[in-house]
């Protein structure tokens, strides 16, 4: 006998992630306080223009500098489990 599973959709619960993230955040204080725009300036020679768009630079950056204060190495974030607080990329406007 086939079974059929009945479906019963619950409301979905606005969340904020700005409401999540501590106002005193050490990755909001740096947001603030960190201009990155001189990366663009750095970078603009090495990117094509005919090509498919990349990703942003000051991205980029910010997740290098988000692996550096959080000491991730790149082979780790391969295993790296799903629960990894959501943070980090948030406030550092990712």
């Amino acid at each position: 006998m086939m079974g059929l599973k009945e479906r019963a959709f619950a409301p979905l619960v606005a969340v904020s992630l700005e409401e999540l993230v501590p106002k005193d955040h050490f990755y909001r204080h740096l947001y603030k306080v960190l201009d990155l725009s001189f990366v663009y300036d750095l970078v603009r020679e090495r990117y094509s223009v005919a090509r498919r768009p990349s990703i942003d630079p000051v991205v980029f950056f910010k997740l290098q500098l988000v692996m550096f204060f959080e000491d991730i190495r790149v082979s780790a974030l391969a295993h790296a489990p799903g629960g990894r607080s959501a943070q980090r990329p948030l406030v550092c406007g990712l």
